[in-house]
């Protein structure tokens, strides 16, 4: 059953909702306004008076409209949704209630992002993304600050600015945005050799998601679980998309920058207004303590992974957005994530990235936020009962009562008075710590290449040609040769061929085989071994024009909706197309202000006029040969197919028989009408479930 503390966090929401509408203009001390498009001024053209207090509140508050964005993550998109165990297995290891009581149905905001750009750059960056998410639970506020990417750079958070400095645009010329394609980045990673196995992700297709609704989501770090006898274990968080992972390609994520730069905001906030709500499995791989030293890494660096074959994923719970925000900027923009934000029964480990985040989260609320007192932000509000001496200081909105602000007191009955274990309070996990103070990593944290390595041999053949284009595409626009070569030197010892390969696009010499690849591989970490078997949420173009097969369009379209994809009709022009059988077609969108890059399919109507039409037209048949080159499902019925043909993505076998025929992703029918056959919708959906025909030949198709 659903738990009464979400409700409470709706209602806290809502009351501090406001609705202006059939309401007068008032100041913000609630003083009504007559008159608000000229200032107070002595005469008609005199000077503006001082004591015009509206004009100076409104001005005073539009200067200050703005906040300090985030230094990074400073691009992102929010929801609210829920989170439910599906039992109460984890109980044995950890007292967090939100994870172990399936009956308990825990609120939560989740923010996605970007890294390295800022507000204003484009979703389809070459970048990590952010998977932060606040548990708004009965035992306080839990916050799961992750990534789509289950490792990071660098190993020690005092490196931090360093490699931040690195990634954002350079200082003399603020150029490039939202970019790590130029020379200080790759400086860094040249000299930094724990940097390649989170490289490896970031030049791989994980770095550039189809959706938000489509990625994955880690915790990078490795966190501790405790139980109430105050046992430990080692945890390692995992969020899988119900829709599966799957990502764009480097041409089409240049081209949709240009076309929708908000397109992956837009996914997330499209799909959740209609319904199609976005869900995430939580899993976890759990290490006994015993097993801390069994590996042959260290558990506390944030830049390996466990292998899922060494150690499953096992499931916990489900996550499920359902409500966009009412405010950007007071929701998304001003929600606070911590990851020392924790719960009794989960802990920290010595993780020395995730010792310094600790540190600098908060710390970086305190700028941005304008004080300590962020936390009463709606947003950031817990549904746990709150109660501090903690008092005054900028925004702060709680009117406390009472003479009581100090620990312990009598003037307020001993009030608030602290909790022990045994009343659900947090306990610290009792590690034993000892050791000099000294400046020296782990030599347990020493192999820098062995994961990255592994990473790569555990790609597919697309996926392994996609991080070479990346290399080249990366490296080729570093302008000083020293940093090339070096950056080579760094990927030869990941992988000999590898770095040959990047040599050969980018002009330099290749490094001398100096190290042999393991050999070992992990398929769990290719997208291209779990495909998903559902073609839901799938946007698919039907491209008509007038003389259109009007039957034989609206039977395309239901069939494909009745299957969970979302088609819409384009054409030359807006408005409606005359259909052959004398009728009108709804145009939702006409093809010139779209383009296929905004969709994951294409099909072309019947009508042999409409065909002439869409054939004389650049644009159309760009929209076909652009889809087919970036290895989409494309399709075709009736006189369709003849476009197919002059687009040029019509092969051997294709297009013939009253059937449906299927080769390489494209699916063709003879047949139109009403009497359009169900498996040819079948057919498309069960390509659109593969994402894409990594198979098929496109050298020569012009993207």
């Amino acid at each position: 059953m659903a738990d009464e503390r979400a409700d409470e966090k709706q209602a806290q929401l809502e009351a501090v909702r406001v609705d202006d509408a059939d309401t007068y203009l008032t100041t913000q001390q609630g003083v009504r306004v007559d008159h608000t498009d000229d200032a107070l001024t002595a005469g008609a053209r005199g000077p503006t008076l001082l004591e015009d207090f509206h004009a100076r509140e409104k001005i005073t508050h539009f200067d200050h409209e703005r906040i300090p964005e985030r230094v990074v993550h400073a691009r992102g998109a929010g929801a609210y949704g829920h989170f439910q165990p599906y039992d109460g297995w984890l109980g044995e290891y950890t007292v967090a209630e939100f994870l172990t009581d399936p009956s308990v149905e825990t609120p939560v905001f989740v923010r996605f992002s970007t890294v390295a750009g800022s507000r204003g750059s484009a979703d389809t960056v070459r970048d990590v993304r952010g998977f932060a998410t606040k548990f708004y639970t009965r035992q306080g506020n839990y916050d799961l600050v992750g990534n789509n990417i289950p490792v990071f750079f660098i190993q020690d958070g005092i490196k931090f600015p360093d490699f931040v400095h690195a990634v954002k645009p350079e200082p003399d010329n603020e150029i490039p945005q939202a970019q790590s394609a130029h020379d200080t980045f790759w400086d860094f990673v040249g000299l930094q050799a724990e940097t390649m196995h989170m490289v490896m992700w970031l030049m791989s297709d994980r770095a550039i998601p189809r959706s938000y609704r489509m990625m994955q989501g880690f915790g990078v770090h490795t966190f501790r679980l405790v139980n109430a006898n105050g046992e430990g274990t080692f945890v390692k968080f995992h969020w899988k998309p119900k829709l599966g992972t799957h990502s764009l390609v480097w041409d089409e994520c240049q081209k949709i920058a240009g076309k929708d730069p908000d397109y992956n905001r837009r996914d997330l906030w499209d799909a959740i207004e209609a319904g199609d709500f976005p869900e995430w499995e939580l899993g976890v791989q759990l290490v006994p303590e015993k097993d801390e030293f069994a590996f042959d890494f260290d558990l506390l660096d944030a830049t390996k992974i466990i292998p899922e074959e060494q150690v499953p994923v096992r499931p916990v719970g489900r996550l499920v957005l359902d409500r966009n925000p009412d405010n950007f900027f007071a929701e998304t923009e001003q929600v606070a994530f911590h990851t020392a934000n924790v719960v009794p029964g989960i802990d920290f480990t010595n993780d020395p990235l995730l010792q310094a985040r600790n540190f600098s989260y908060l710390d970086t609320q305190l700028i941005r936020l304008g004080g300590p007192n962020f936390a009463q932000i709606p947003v950031n509000r817990p549904i746990a009962d709150v109660h501090t001496n903690q008092r005054d200081g900028y925004h702060q909105s709680r009117v406390n009562t009472g003479k009581q602000s100090y620990h312990k007191n009598t003037v307020g009955g001993g009030c608030p008075m602290v909790a022990g274990a045994d009343h659900a309070a947090f306990t610290h996990y009792a590690e034993k710590v000892e050791g000099a103070k000294i400046r020296k990593r782990s030599d347990s944290f020493q192999d820098h290449y062995s994961q990255a390595t592994l990473f790569w041999n555990s790609m597919s053949e697309p996926e392994r040609e996609h991080i070479v284009a990346a290399f080249r595409f990366e490296l080729g626009k570093v302008t000083q040769r020293h940093i090339r070569e070096s950056a080579v030197a760094r990927i030869g010892h990941v992988d000999h061929d590898l770095a040959v390969a990047v040599a050969e696009g980018i002009g330099v010499d290749p490094p001398k085989e100096e190290t042999t690849n393991h050999g070992r591989s992990s398929p769990a970490l290719s997208q291209l071994e779990a495909p998903t078997d559902t073609a839901a949420t799938r946007k698919v173009a039907v491209l008509v024009a007038d003389g259109v097969d009007g039957d034989g369009t609206r039977r395309a379209v239901e069939l494909l909706r009745e299957r969970g994809a979302l088609p819409e009709v384009l054409a030359p022009h807006e408005g409606v197309v005359a259909a052959a059988q004398g009728d009108d077609v709804p145009v939702d969108r006409a093809i010139n202000t779209m383009s296929s890059v905004l969709y994951d399919g294409v099909v072309v109507a019947c009508g042999p006029d409409a065909v002439r039409t869409l054939a004389g037209d650049g644009y159309a048949l760009h929209f076909v040969t652009e889809a087919y080159k970036h290895h989409k499902p494309v399709a075709g019925f009736g006189a369709g197919v003849d476009l197919l043909g002059a687009a040029g993505v019509l092969g051997s076998g294709s297009g013939g028989g009253d059937g449906v025929n299927v080769t390489k992703g494209v699916v063709t029918t003879s047949t139109a009408g009403d009497a359009l056959p169900v498996e040819f919708a079948d057919r498309l959906t069960d390509e659109l479930a593969h994402h894409r025909c990594w198979s098929r030949e496109t050298d020569g198709i012009p993207a």
